[in-house]
């Protein structure tokens, strides 16, 4: 790895998504051990690219950090000689995969095809995301050409898919990261709970993490939690439906506590937006498991959110065109809470730290085969990721939730490296709103007839 300091390359691919990109940036503009870096962002988008960059030249400026930073539109470029990649790209962007969902709905299909058992989250692309892997993919062999040494670091959804997928495939050096697992200290708050004392452990999959070890002050933590649902949940619950304003905020739902007393472990961050139809069927199911908006994979929920992203790049652009508004009046000058610098920031500067990540299992959890992608801690630095022992899940979430997710990471992949038609309507069968083949026929015709989906359609004709 290159020494701190102007020789450090890092590229971040997708940094049109300015929302995620400024945050980002700002938290390298922040880092000593990374100034005199050059940072490249891509994009396709021309105009978002250029609104990034001008962002972040001039947010280096008005807290004087020495970043170099680059725009272009041609991967290769940015790509060549890095030390790290970072993916945050979603191909074709959020309204391509809204066409996908509307088109299969309206064959009977609620919330589109792609959503189905431990995997409702709304940009969670898998069984239908043939262009996300391809992206994803084709990243990875530029590293291989243009710089082999390189770290690529994926923040782009399905996690679990394409750690795996080139994991098994790539000689890239990859890791997976997720914020997901973030959402365990908002128990720690409503608990009540001083977080230096506490002791905690997550592990799964990606978007299906549990609780799998909980100390507080060297005493049971989960007691605690117990304590809380028999004593303390219905009062929340009813302050919660009435003053909640977040789709997002159902890390103490009704539907996490129910997962917890139903698999024996607490659910995690997005593991919660999950589960089974049980949960999901009609939005008046959504809402009586995830509060008055039905989480934010509802209809409702999803479109408050893609609103608040568009509100978002608006304020981004109003500050940028007024010149004399300070940017740190945006996002002001603290770290974001993202992993994704802090890991760069381990390698480069050789300090170990414990991260949530996702890597091939090879053994960490019991029960899983080590080709297969894992959500566990481990610690990073200078010489990499470094394994470290796991408490793994209980047997009831293991073969209930993380086998069968397996199988259907392992369908998804299939369809993207062995495509055929026969392989979505296998796909279709195993689904529980499946009347009848011709349905699922129609369903499949409707997707693949979008406009933009002619490479798509021919793969699996």
């Amino acid at each position: 790895m290159s020494s701190p300091g102007r020789s450090v390359k890092i590229s971040i691919i997708g940094a049109g998504s300015a929302v995620w990109s400024t945050r980002v940036l700002v938290d390298i503009m922040l880092k000593k051990t990374l100034q005199g870096a050059k940072v490249f962002l891509m994009d396709i988008d021309e105009e978002r690219l250029k609104l990034v960059y001008a962002f972040a030249k001039r947010y280096a400026g008005e807290i004087h950090a020495d970043i170099e930073f680059h725009a272009t539109t041609n991967r290769v470029e940015a790509i060549s000689d890095s030390d790290f990649v970072i993916n945050s790209a979603m191909a074709k962007g959020h309204r391509y995969y809204e066409m996908l969902r509307e088109a299969t709905e309206r064959k009977g299909y609620y919330r589109g095809i792609n959503s189905v058992e431990w995997n409702m989250v709304s940009d969670y692309h898998t069984i239908w995301g043939y262009h996300q892997f391809k992206l994803a993919l084709g990243i990875a062999r530029d590293i291989e050409e243009y710089a082999p040494d390189a770290w690529l670091i994926n923040v782009a959804n399905p996690v679990f898919e394409l750690t795996t997928l080139l994991s098994r495939i790539t000689k890239v050096k990859n890791i997976g990261i997720c914020h997901g697992h973030m959402e365990f200290w908002n128990i720690v708050r409503e608990l009540r709970l001083d977080p230096s004392k506490v002791e905690a452990e997550m592990t799964g999959f990606n978007h299906v993490i549990w609780l799998t070890k909980f100390r507080y002050n060297g005493l049971n933590g989960y007691e605690l939690i117990d304590k809380w649902i028999k004593e303390d949940a219905e009062r929340y619950w009813e302050r919660w439906r009435a003053t909640t304003s977040n789709p997002f905020d159902i890390q103490l739902s009704p539907a996490a506590v129910n997962m917890y007393l139903r698999y024996g472990m607490f659910p995690i961050g997005d593991t919660v937006r999950g589960g089974t139809w049980k949960y999901h069927w009609n939005l008046e199911t959504k809402k009586r498991w995830y509060g008055p908006y039905g989480g934010p994979d509802s209809e409702i929920g999803w479109a408050l959110y893609t609103t608040y992203l568009a509100y978002q790049m608006e304020m981004i652009k109003g500050f940028m065109q007024a010149e004399n508004a300070p940017l740190t009046m945006l996002i002001p000058p603290k770290p974001s809470g993202e992993q994704v610098i802090d890991i760069v920031e381990s390698i480069v500067a050789d300090i170990p730290r414990k991260y949530q990540v996702n890597i091939l299992n090879n053994g960490l959890i019991p029960g899983l085969p080590d080709s297969v992608a894992v959500e566990v801690p481990a610690v990073i630095d200078a010489r990499g990721v470094k394994r470290i022992s796991v408490t793994p899940p209980n047997n009831k979430v293991l073969k209930q939730v993380l086998l069968p997710r397996m199988m259907r990471m392992e369908w998804a992949l299939q369809a993207f490296l062995e495509p055929g038609r026969d392989v979505l309507l296998e796909w279709l069968m195993y689904d529980v709103r499946t009347r009848s083949v011709s349905q699922a026929e129609e369903a499949i015709d409707a997707m693949l007839k979008l406009p933009g989906n002619e490479e798509m359609a021919e793969v699996f004709k």
